[in-house]
C-alpha cells in the first residue's frame, strides 16, 4: 500500500525519467524547437538565417564555383592548343594492325542451316549493309583509281584532306553479293570479308606502311581439329592480298572517303554439321600474328557451324 502511495503522490516520477534521457526535454518540446529553427515567424529566419543572409552565402557560392569552372575550363583550353587532332601527343613504337570480319552478329560463331533462310537471313543483311559504301558507283563518285602495286603517299599540309583510292564491291567477285545476293550462305558457301584496322601515322615523317613494300597476304587454316574440316577456300581479290595502294593512312580527319581494303574468304567446302574453329591470319614484314594473349593481333579466330 505505501508503495501504492508513493505512486499516486508522484505522478511526475515518470515524466521526470523521460526528461533525463532526454536532456531534461519531452518530445513535445523537441519538435517545437525544431519547428521554430526550420522557421521562425518572429525573428523571420529559416534554418538560423535571414532571407538577407541566405541570399549573400549562396551569391558567395556562387561566384566561387564559377571562378572554380572558369579556371578549370582556361586549363583545359590551354592543354587542347598543345594537342593535334592529325598527330599523337606522345608516340612509341608503330603496334600491329588489328583484324576484324563481317559478317558479325553477337561474336565470332557463324551457324546457319542451308535449308532454312531465316537463320542465314541476317548474315546476308549485315553483309549487303557493310558493302553499301563500296558500291562500284560509290567509290566512282567519291574516290580515284590509283596505281596498283605501291604505296599511295600524298604530300602537303598535315591538316590538307586527302584522296582515296577505290576499292569496288566487284573486286570480291563471288562475294560481291552482286552475281549472288546471298553470298552463298544459300547453297552452305559461306562468304566472309577480313579487313585490318588502319592506323594513323605515330611519326611525324613516316606514315604506317604495312608490309614495308610487300603486300600482305592471307591464309586461313583449321585452328584445332583436323584440317581435311576445311577442304577448300577462295580469296578475292586476287590471291587474297591488300594492295598497297591503299596505305598509308592518314586519319579520319584528313583521309574522310577512306574505305579499308578488303579480302573475301570464299569457304567453298566446309564440313557439314560440325563446328569447324578457323583461324585467319595476316602474313607480311613487321606482322605479328602468334601472340597468343591477343587474338586479334594480326589474326583472328572463329567457328563456323553449316547445317543442312
Amino acid at each position: 500500500e505505501n508503495k501504492h502511495e508513493e505512486k499516486v503522490q508522484d505522478p511526475d516520477r515518470t515524466e521526470d525519467k523521460s526528461r533525463a534521457e532526454m536532456g531534461s526535454k519531452t518530445w513535445a518540446e523537441l519538435a517545437g524547437e525544431m519547428k521554430i529553427f526550420l522557421w521562425n515567424p518572429e525573428e523571420r529566419t529559416c534554418l538560423g538565417r535571414t532571407a538577407k543572409s541566405w541570399g549573400l552565402v549562396l551569391l558567395f557560392y556562387l561566384i566561387f564555383y564559377t571562378c572554380l569552372a572558369g579556371m578549370f575550363a582556361f586549363c583545359l583550353y590551354v592543354m587542347l592548343l598543345t594537342l593535334s587532332p592529325y598527330t599523337p601527343r606522345y608516340r612509341d613504337r608503330v603496334s600491329p594492325p588489328g583484324v576484324m570480319i563481317r559478317p558479325y552478329l553477337n561474336g565470332f560463331t557463324i551457324a546457319f542451316n542451308v535449308s532454312q533462310p531465316s537463320t542465314w537471313q541476317p548474315y546476308v543483311d549485315s553483309m549487303h549493309h557493310f558493302l553499301a559504301a563500296y558500291d562500284d558507283k560509290v567509290q566512282e563518285e567519291k574516290n580515284i583509281e590509283c596505281v596498283p602495286g605501291q604505296y599511295f603517299i600524298q604530300g602537303g599540309a598535315e591538316s590538307e584532306e586527302k584522296k582515296s583510292c577505290q576499292f569496288k564491291r566487284s573486286l570480291l567477285q563471288n562475294c560481291s553479293g552482286i552475281e549472288d545476293p546471298t553470298f552463298g550462305y544459300s547453297r552452305g558457301q559461306t562468304c566472309i570479308l577480313l579487313f585490318y584496322l588502319a592506323q594513323r601515322n605515330r611519326n611525324t615523317k613516316k606514315c604506317y606502311r604495312p608490309g614495308a613494300g610487300v603486300p600482305v597476304s592471307v591464309d586461313c587454316k583449321v585452328q584445332k581439329g583436323n584440317e581435311s574440316d576445311l577442304r577448300s577456300v577462295d580469296f578475292y581479290p586476287g590471291n587474297g592480298t591488300f594492295d598497297l595502294m591503299y596505305y598509308p593512312y592518314y586519319g579520319k580527319f584528313t583521309h574522310v572517303n577512306y574505305t579499308s581494303p578488303l579480302v573475301a574468304m570464299h569457304f567453298t567446302d566446309v564440313k557439314r554439321n560440325f563446328s569447324v574453329p578457323i583461324q585467319c591470319s595476316l602474313n607480311g614484314k613487321g606482322i605479328i600474328n602468334d601472340l597468343n594473349s591477343d587474338r586479334f593481333l594480326g589474326r583472328i579466330i572463329f567457328i563456323l557451324r553449316i547445317g543442312k
